[in-house]
């Protein structure tokens, strides 16, 4: 079966060729395509990826019967209506991290440029040619005090690279742990009030009801003289009215921009400001982050085709607004898992059980509706949601269950899916590192450490000598490329093989594999 992806607006060519490599993608390239004309090509779309450039609304829903899922290749959602997405069943998922690094080195950039005046000397030497050293005297970054709002993938990268320049950092984000910055040597306020005693103020928040115009004319007027204010996060979280007051009355000294609450800003008043630096939304704009955008949102889109996951989904009726931040990858996660055991069982489902550990028991229920969809997913299809899953998984029979258990193990927080069926069981345990490395730590209790994501072969065998050497001959004799080859070992006589390939597994494969003497075992998955 072939899922059709149409790509509306230009992507780096990497993520093309992600989509271009998998056989069961047909993708159509409707970059050059009037937007008028994009109903042509999308009445068997099931996944559509977009930029800027494409507004998402009700008419592009219209043509779009068959979609279920749109992947904006970017952080912002402005031009897409995420409530008609919402009514039509269409998830709608972005790329919030692809474009990190690029974000934050904008920002110091911004900051450098305000304590050197860069810009300003730049202009004046080799447009004017004037040569007035005296103009640009600067201030040193070493000593200040930098505040940040918000201490995310972002702000928190700027902390890092602050430090780095002796500056006194100090942070302000009611939704970490105060540890995830004073481990970095960081200091965590509850006092926004401390923020606003900066020599410099940058902020890097989500743009919502309790951030839009968190900056405004009463906050600026608690600073210090002088201050130095950055923008490279979304416009409207500074008021702009009272940015532009500080900037005339040199409370602000400088202030650097990115974002704007109207965009193009060509008319806006900011811009005739002696003492602001601006730019025009680039923070995405480096080669390496549109790469890593279209990488990930090409792999986004596939995986919702499948329907084994949807990364960054916005709009799932699980309220994501009301759970920890932490949670968030674990719901991919398990969904993950539900879609690879159901593909390995091949057979009737008879119960799930979903075991937690740590403090992800909290939220048993919004990781079982996760869990329900990715196991309905890969047998259904089309036919499981986030709303339904629960009531098909009980007209089908399949009870399920949510398990509590403390934590035995060496992991902060420990996912279990048990799943039985008329073949056989399967066990599968999970776990996130690092915030969003989504692992695989067991299988059938075979100890493991492997990303549970694309084309997987499942071998397992009499722990004996030169099986591995068989796998890889037989692979190599079909051009098979490995990307990751994982061995866990029982305490009986058998050991467990994960292989990762790059290439589709063909049937003829799997019978030259299955009949290697040492196999007990073989699946086959695609993730």
């Amino acid at each position: 079966m072939a899922y059709k992806i149409v790509v509306c607006d230009h992507i780096h060519a990497a993520g093309l060729e992600l989509l271009r490599k998998n056989s069961n993608i047909e993708l159509i390239e409707a970059a050059q395509i009037p937007k008028e004309s994009l109903e042509d090509v999308m009445g068997d779309a099931v996944v559509a990826i977009t930029r800027s450039s494409t507004d998402v609304g009700v008419d592009f829903l219209r043509v779009s019967p068959k979609l279920k899922a749109i992947v904006r290749a970017g952080v912002g959602v402005d031009n897409v209506d995420i409530d008609s997405c919402t009514r039509n069943g269409v998830v709608l998922m972005n790329v919030p991290t692809a474009n990190t690094i690029a974000a934050v080195e904008l920002t110091m950039c911004h900051i450098l440029n305000a304590v050197r005046s860069f810009p300003g000397a730049h202009r004046q030497l080799k447009e004017e040619r004037i040569w007035k050293r005296e103009d640009w005297y600067g201030t040193e970054l070493k000593g200040k005090k930098i505040g940040i709002i918000g201490f995310g993938n972002i702000g928190s990268r700027v902390g890092i690279r602050s430090k780095a320049f002796e500056l006194d950092v100090i942070t302000y984000d009611p939704y970490i742990k105060p540890t995830k910055a004073t481990d970095l040597g960081i200091r965590y306020t509850t006092c926004f009030d401390d923020i606003l005693q900066c020599d410099i103020i940058t902020i890097h928040t989500p743009k919502n009801r309790e951030t839009i115009n968190m900056i405004g004319k009463a906050e600026i007027a608690q600073m210090k003289e002088g201050v130095i204010l950055i923008n490279c996060a979304r416009g409207g979280l500074y008021n702009e009215e009272a940015l532009l007051e500080g900037l005339q009355s040199k409370k602000i000294r400088w202030a650097g921009i990115d974002v704007f609450s109207k965009e193009p800003a060509l008319k806006n008043p900011l811009l005739d400001m002696p003492n602001i630096y601006v730019t025009p939304h680039i923070g995405a704009n480096t080669l390496e982050s549109q790469r890593e955008i279209a990488i990930q949102a090409a792999q986004a889109a596939i995986e919702a085709a499948r329907g084994s996951s949807f990364p960054n989904a916005l709009n799932l009726p699980i309220k994501e607004s009301e759970l920890p931040h932490f949670l968030k990858p674990y719901l991919e996660l398990v969904q993950k898992m539900g879609f690879l055991a159901t593909q390995i069982n091949k057979s009737s489902l008879h119960s799930i059980q979903l075991i937690l550990e740590g403090e992800i028991g909290k939220y048993g229920n919004s990781l079982m509706t996760s869990l329900l969809v990715g196991s309905l997913g890969s047998i259904l299809g089309d036919a499981i949601n986030y709303v339904n899953a629960t009531y098909v998984a009980e007209e089908h029979g399949i009870k399920h269950e949510i398990v509590i258990k403390d934590s035995t193990s060496i992991y902060k927080n420990k996912v279990t899916l048990s799943l039985k069926s008329e073949s056989k069981d399967i066990t599968l345990s999970g776990t996130v590192f690092d915030e969003n490395v989504l692992r695989l730590v067991s299988v059938n209790g075979f100890d493991l450490d492997i990303n549970p994501k694309g084309r997987m072969i499942f071998f397992q065998n009499s722990d004996v000598p030169g099986v591995i050497g068989e796998i890889g001959t037989i692979l190599a004799r079909h051009s098979i490329n490995i990307a990751d080859f994982r061995l866990g070992r029982g305490n009986s006589k058998d050991a467990l093989a994960v292989i990762i390939v790059d290439d589709d597994i063909s049937l003829d494969i799997l019978n030259e594999l299955k009949a290697i003497n040492a196999c007990l075992n073989l699946s086959y998955a695609v993730v």
